[in-house]
């Protein structure tokens, strides 16, 4: 059981998505280290999700359609927040021709609101409560602890996507230096923005 459950992580984890597609903008616009929280904001949300599914709540917000467009409606919303502030900040920069380096770098979010970022992002997404609710059972005993075997699955989860993303991370991030470069910045901005309005739209439109 355990060999099917990281095999179905792994895809789940390595599907682009809201989460892959604001690491790659936070880390290709200000190197690994301003992703680093980021990174540990999604998992966070992940491991409250598992928390909640352990302790049945999950299966209420799958169960609620009020729950549900709640939750879609404030994920939608902010990831097309995030889309649209990132095209503002390539459109700002299309007066600057060529591909010279920025003069100064653009500041980065805190550590603090880079954490809030991504937490807000996983913890806003409709799906994840339903991944949670339809696949976490399927791994947990019928007679054993829900919640302490749920724990041990969210874990490894963690784990397996940390290493993912970080490694994300610092792979865009050792090239954070080339993305500095006005031509290539614009066209990273345009691109991880039009991508975070479209998964915004994806989730305003996602049934169950």
């Amino acid at each position: 059981m355990l060999p099917a459950f990281l095999v179905a992580v792994l895809v789940i984890a390595a599907s682009p998505g809201p989460a892959m597609a604001l690491i790659f903008q936070r880390a290709g616009q200000h190197g690994f280290r301003a992703a680093v929280p980021t990174v540990l904001g999604i998992e966070a949300g992940l491991w409250i999700w598992a928390l909640a599914a352990g302790a049945g709540l999950a299966a209420l917000v799958a169960a609620s359609e009020t729950a549900f467009v709640v939750l879609k409606v404030v994920g939608a919303v902010f990831l097309v927040y995030l889309g649209v502030k990132s095209l503002r900040s390539g459109w700002a920069l299309r007066d600057r021709g060529g591909v010279e380096a920025l003069p100064e770098p653009p500041a980065a979010r805190s550590d603090k609101g880079a954490f809030a970022e991504g937490l807000i992002v996983q913890l806003a997404n409709p799906k994840a409560a339903a991944f949670m609710f339809a696949f976490y059972p399927q791994f947990v005993p019928k007679d054993g602890p829900v919640l302490l075997t749920t724990m041990v699955l969210a874990t490894i989860q963690v784990a397996v996507e940390l290493v993912l993303y970080l490694g994300l991370a610092h792979t865009v991030g050792r090239a954070s230096a080339w993305f500095s470069k006005t031509k290539i910045r614009r066209r990273l901005d345009y691109i991880s923005g039009t991508v975070l309005v479209l998964l915004g739209l994806r989730v305003a439109t996602a049934s169950r």
